[in-house]
This record gives C-alpha cells, sequence and structure tokens, in this order.
C-alpha cells in the first residue's frame, strides 16, 4: 500500500489505508453535520410556506405568524435535541458495535433522515421535516463523537493531531456545500428544498459501501475484545514498514494500567479522583468551543455586512465566502498541528476570537461616528470565523481522545459531546434576548468565555503531541502526586497505590511478556 512521507524520519508514516479511513468517515459523518447545520437557512421562506399551505389544506386557515415562527424554530432546534441525544448513546454504542461498527451502523439513521425529508412534500406532512431533522440530529450527535475516536486510535501517536482534524475539515466543507447549493442559481428554488434537504444520503451511501471493508480500532480489538490476531492484521493494515510488535507491547502497557478492564460509565468518570483534571478539562473546552459566540454570529452577519455597504442580492455570496475562509483556517490548523501542538492551536483561536468580539463591540458602537469602523466588523467576523476553525472547531474533540486511557474513554466522550449539544442548544435560545437587552455589548460576553478558556488551556492542559496514552495519563497524574503521597511511607507503596488506580504507571514497573501473546 502507499504510504505519505508526513513527520520526520523513524516516525510512522500516513498510509492510503489511514487516510482513506480519515475520509470516508469524515465525508460520510462528519461533513453531514456542517451540512445540516446549514441547510435551513436558504430554503427557510419555501420551508414556512409550506407549513402554511399545509396548515391551509388541513383546518381551512393559515398559520399566524407567531405560529409559523415557532414552527420553523423547532425545525431548526431540534437537530440539537436529536444531537444531544445521539451523544448520550455513545458510550453503549461504541462498547457494543466497536468504533468503525457504530459508525457503520449508524448509517441508517441517514437514510431514514433523508426519506422522510425528501418526501415530505409529497406526502404534504411537515411532521416528517421536524422528525427527519430530528433522526439526523441524532446521527450528527453520534458521529460528532465516534469519528474523532476511531481516528485518535488508529493513528500513530505522531499522525493524531492531524487525523484528528480532518472531521472538523470536513464540518467546515459541509457548512460550505450547503452555501454553495442553497444559492438560487444551484437549489435555492422553491422546487427543490425537498431534495436539498435530503441530499445527505449520498455521501452516507458512498461510505457504507466502503468503509466496512476496512478494519477496526486496533486498541478496542486488544484491549476491549483480547483479540490478538485481529489487532495484528488491523495493524498491519493501518501502519506501512514499522515495527508492530512496540505498538502492540504500549497497547498492553496500557491495558495492564487501567484500573477497570470494563468500560467505565458516566457517573464512575465523574467520581473518579484520579481523572479530575481530565474531566474538568474536557467539559472546560466543550462548553467554550460553543460559548465561544461562534454560533451567535451567524445571527448578525448579515447585518454587518450590510452595514459595510454590501448589496442585499450579494450577501448571499459573502456568506459564501466566509465558508471558503471556514475551509482555509480548517486546512492550515490540520497541517500545523503536529508541528506548533494542541496548545497553540486551542490558545491562540480562542484568543484571535476574543479579540475579535471585542472588536465586533468596539466597531458597532463606533461606527456611527467613524464610518470606517464597518469595515473592521466585517474583519473581525473573518477574524473570528478562521480563529474558530484553526484549532477550536476541532482540537477538543481530539483532546477528548489523548487525555483519557481506553476504559474511561467512552464515557468521555458522552460527557463531552452531551455539553457540546446542550451549550449549542442554550446559546440559540439565550442569544436573542442577550441582543435585545445588551445590544452590541452581547459580544463583550462571548469576549470573555473566550478569553477565560484560553487561560485555562495555558495552565492546565499539557502537551499531548507525540505523547502515548499511557505518558499522557502520567502527566495529569503528576497533578494528583502530592495529595496521594500523604500517609504513605514507603516509596514501593506509592508505586502500588498508583498502579492501581487510574493514573499512572511507574517507568521499569512493567515488564512486557510478549512472546506469549503475540506471535
Amino acid at each position: 500500500q502507499k504510504e505519505f512521507s508526513y513527520g520526520d524520519s523513524g516516525r510512522t508514516h500516513l498510509t492510503s489505508s489511514l487516510l482513506a479511513v480519515a475520509f470516508l468517515t469524515s465525508f460520510g459523518s462528519s461533513m453531514l453535520y456542517g451540512y445540516n447545520l446549514a441547510v435551513v437557512n436558504s430554503p427557510a421562506v419555501y420551508i414556512k410556506d409550506f407549513y402554511n399551505r399545509t396548515s391551509v389544506s388541513r383546518n381551512g386557515t393559515g398559520l399566524d405568524g407567531e405560529a409559523l415562527t415557532l414552527m420553523y424554530s423547532l425545525t431548526v432546534s431540534v437537530f440539537a435535541i436529536g444531537g444531544l441525544l445521539g451523544s448520550l448513546m455513545v458510550g453503549m454504542l461504541v462498547t457494543r458495535f466497536g468504533r468503525k461498527g457504530t459508525v457503520v451502523n449508524s448509517t441508517v439513521l441517514v437514510f431514514i433522515a433523508g426519506s422522510l425529508m425528501g418526501f415530505s412534500r409529497i406526502c404534504g406532512s411537515p411532521e416528517m421535516v421536524i422528525f427527519g431533522r430530528f433522526v439526523t440530529g441524532i446521527h450528527s450527535g453520534i458521529s460528532l463523537s465516534v469519528v474523532p475516536m476511531y481516528l485518535g486510535e488508529i493513528a500513530p501517536k505522531n499522525l493524531r493531531g492531524f487525523l484528528g482534524l480532518v472531521p472538523s475539515l470536513f464540518i467546515c466543507a459541509g457548512v460550505f456545500s450547503a452555501q454553495i447549493l442553497g444559492l438560487h442559481e444551484i437549489l435555492g428554488k422553491e422546487d427543490h428544498w425537498p431534495l436539498f434537504l435530503s441530499l445527505v444520503v449520498i455521501p452516507t451511501f458512498i461510505q457504507l459501501m466502503l468503509l466496512p471493508w476496512f478494519p477496526e480500532s486496533p486498541r478496542y480489538l486488544l484491549i476491549e475484545k483480547h483479540n490478538v490476531h485481529a489487532t495484528i492484521i488491523a495493524l498491519k493494515w493501518y501502519r506501512a514498514k514499522c515495527n508492530i510488535q512496540s505498538e502492540i507491547e504500549e497497547m498492553q502497557e496500557e491495558q495492564r494500567s487501567l484500573s477497570s478492564v470494563e468500560t467505565v460509565s458516566v457517573w464512575r468518570l465523574i467520581l473518579d479522583p484520579l481523572v479530575r483534571w481530565q474531566l474538568l478539562s474536557v467539559v472546560v473546552i466543550n462548553i467554550g468551543m460553543q460559548l465561544s459566540g461562534i454560533d451567535a454570529l451567524w445571527f448578525y452577519t448579515n447585518d454587518i455586512f450590510r452595514n459595510a455597504g454590501i448589496p442585499d442580492p450579494e450577501i448571499q455570496y459573502t456568506t459564501v465566502g466566509t465558508g471558503a475562509i471556514e475551509i482555509i483556517a480548517g486546512l492550515i490548523g490540520c497541517f500545523t498541528i503536529e508541528k506548533l501542538g494542541r496548545r497553540p492551536l486551542i490558545i491562540g483561536g480562542f484568543l484571535v476570537m476574543g479579540f475579535c468580539c471585542a472588536g465586533i463591540t468596539l466597531s458597532l458602537v463606533l461606527q456611527v461616528h467613524l464610518p470606517f469602523m464597518r469595515y473592521v466588523s466585517v474583519g473581525c467576523v473573518v477574524g473570528i470565523i478562521a480563529g474558530f476553525c484553526i484549532g477550536p472547531a476541532g482540537v477538543p474533540f481530539l483532546i477528548t481522545a489523548e487525555l483519557f486511557k481506553q476504559s474511561h474513554r467512552p464515557a468521555a466522550y458522552t460527557v463531552g459531546g452531551s455539553l457540546n449539544w446542550i451549550s449549542n442548544f442554550t446559546v440559540g435560545f439565550v442569544f436573542p434576548f442577550l441582543q435585545m437587552s445588551a445590544g452590541s455589548y452581547c459580544y463583550l460576553v462571548f469576549c470573555c468565555v473566550c478569553l477565560a478558556v484560553a487561560a485555562f488551556v495555558f495552565f492546565v492542559i499539557p502537551e499531548t503531541k507525540n505523547k502515548t496514552f499511557v505518558e499522557i495519563s502520567q502527566m495529569f497524574a503528576s497533578k494528583e502526586a502530592v495529595p496521594e503521597t500523604q500517609g504513605l511511607g514507603h516509596p514501593d507503596q506509592l508505586k502500588l497505590r498508583k498502579m492501581n488506580g487510574y493514573g499512572t504507571l511507574e517507568n521499569g514497573s512493567l515488564e512486557f511478556d510478549s512472546s506469549s501473546s503475540v506471535p
């Protein structure tokens, strides 16, 4: 199989199999999340008109403005409710079906959703549109957690960052493709909106045809299924000419260090004192990612562009331009993460977003007196989008995979994913009221959130670039080391205490008996 020289000599290279799995899972799952976020924007008028005409044919009267807005708001926001439900199912699904198995099996949800939305107008049923959005939300909730988990586990440590950001790049591509297809010249006409909503089935069909031929995550096969033979086959598939033996030994080291071979529940994860800092880190970066104001930005974008003197008919093309900026920023993040590390991308991204949020407030306040400030506000919109897509868009999902070992990882993704969706839903609901009460000053709230998250990452989360999962948990365990040593009289006791816990294994405290388990 082909290999691509990515990284230093002596490191594992990027193989065609790894790249194919990263692209297939991201194209057929992650991209749909971005597409579904943006797909309801351009046909909003036609969907409302369909709801109104259905009401007339059923009841003899149309819907009033308030009822119509409520129906459309439900159509948009039910996606996030489905996402929350999907994220809560992740732990159970990945333990039962495996990482790849969950991605493949969840495709049935997309076909159900696509059929419901595609045939909704023929059947004259607004309920089919709303339920279809709910089902596609469940799929996105599962995908947002499972795809980074799968890629994080199959990737060698020196490529984990690069492969971990591929899904976020495809999320940006999904938003961009929905913006392009939603242009009036393509699918932005009244006749085409059911087709526009149901196009999600095409990428998923391609994924379903090809992904089952690739192996399951080697870590899942060895640590959870204890299948050494299948692990070796999977590693040979995903690696070029490298020492598979050393990688299996690293997995066995992690297996021995686990306090529980069984997958830990969310409740046990919350109560485990040895993963307190990892869990807090996941909570902060996932909530911060949504409360950074990126979702709320779209409420203001058209107004900001309008104030800058862009004519109304051309604003849709300007929005497509912002989608292109997302992809460029995502590519920069993908190709620099293994050189710069995780911390610079996420800290830098949140700092840029924080300063640009303050810049939007400043420019909106001053543009009455200084006309040129309206162009500054456009620059700040671009800055927020670019800052978000370089780091905060994808790194939180990658870090969730890296901060936890095998037994705790599904529960960590359940916590991170559900908080992400709850925060997303909260911003969508609270922002209009915040905007009414605080006006242009509402962006100062997001500025404070961005700067606070950047400070937290700077002081708490260590650099995980090119580290094994055991090495990362050892770095965090050092934060707990002082209280653990109290009341222990002998250093050997400390070693035993730590081995029995989640956190660490002392160097040299393991001897690999790999000859008995690996042919």
